[in-house]
């Protein structure tokens, strides 16, 4: 085991729940298992390592990030992720390669999203060159966690999202029977909402779209207030 993941795990195992890892590993339909660490206390571990052990070598974040993709705690992959998201500063243009293999390796929703907020957003942002060349393959693969990955890493984006980029990977997607993939469709639709609902609103009225895409596209334009 790496030298930086040790003391983490060894604090993950000390703080392990057998009723809370059963709990976990159900919702995540029996996939992958869990020491049972809840999120607070998950991240107050982490935190607190990635502060008092700095990292300042790509070549070995890579290693530690692979190496805990490899475990079976799910824990530890949320870890890897907090690890890579904390070092944006060495990131560089081929970092996208270590990316897609989180991506496409133990792919759950979970990860897939957490990664297109943590990751991919932040990534493309910094080295926008790449989105073109990277989304693109990514919404034309077979892979559907992929095609998930090209439909949201702009859902943080507001003003700042291509819609004309957003519209097309839609389009290309929009009679997929994966339900991640129609679940996704409303999303990047339902985030970019809070930034321009005419323009959601028209996007779904003329195109035709899956009624759970349409759903979660309309679902906070058209939400009652809470009295």
């Amino acid at each position: 085991m790496h030298p930086y993941i040790k003391p983490v795990y060894d604090q993950f195992s000390k703080q392990a729940n057998k009723e809370n890892a059963a709990g976990m590993k159900a919702y995540m339909l029996h996939q992958f298992i869990f020491f049972g660490i809840k999120t607070p206390l998950r991240d107050s571990i982490v935190k607190a390592h990635i502060k008092t052990h700095p990292l300042n070598d790509m070549a070995a974040i890579e290693k530690i990030v692979k190496e805990l993709w490899a475990m079976p705690n799910r824990e530890l992959s949320y870890f890897a992720i907090d690890v890579f998201a904390a070092n944006k500063k060495l990131w560089t243009p081929a970092s996208i390669a270590l990316i897609e293999y989180c991506i496409t390796n133990k792919s759950w929703w979970e990860t897939v999203d957490t990664i297109a907020s943590e990751w991919l957003g932040p990534y493309f942002k910094i080295f926008h060159e790449q989105i073109l060349p990277v989304t693109k393959k990514w919404n034309q693969s077979e892979n559907i966690w992929l095609q998930r990955s090209s439909l949201l890493f702009q859902k943080s984006y507001k003003k700042e999202t291509d819609t004309a980029l957003l519209s097309k990977y839609i389009l290309h997607l929009k009679d997929s029977k994966e339900f991640f993939i129609r679940k996704a469709i409303g999303w990047a639709l339902r985030e970019y909402s809070k930034t321009n609902s005419e323009w959601v609103i028209q996007f779904v009225a003329t195109n035709s779209l899956s009624p759970l895409s349409k759903k979660e596209a309309i679902k906070r334009i058209h939400a009652k207030p809470v009295n």
